[in-house]
């Protein structure tokens, strides 16, 4: 599974990366092999300064045959919202393969 990761209005940090790497392994690794690329998109709305919800992470992941799948989550905290924005994921791709495999 190719993971890409892109930043708009912050910096890129190796920490970051790593996090999202982490949790796109728990949440949809064993997806790996029906998955051509991940797309990670985080961002902030505010840029540096505070507020609520302001931390965005969309992902967008491609299976193989089948429409691309786009989820997104935001929240305070960049960690939470990578968690939850992968969580959905895992369960999009839960009910696509599922359906996909009835047929």
């Amino acid at each position: 599974m190719h993971i890409e990761i892109s930043y708009r209005d912050m910096s890129r940090s190796d920490a970051v990366d790593e996090r999202v790497r982490s949790e796109l392994d728990s949440s949809v690794g064993r997806f790996g092999e029906r998955l051509t690329r991940v797309e990670v998109h985080l961002g902030d709305h505010n840029a540096s300064k505070p507020g609520p919800n302001d931390k965005r992470c969309m992902i967008e992941a491609r299976p193989k045959g089948l429409d691309p799948v786009v989820v997104e989550a935001e929240g305070e905290d960049l960690y939470a919202t990578i968690a939850d924005a992968s969580g959905k994921l895992r369960r999009v791709l839960d009910r696509r393969f599922e359906k996909h495999d009835r047929h």
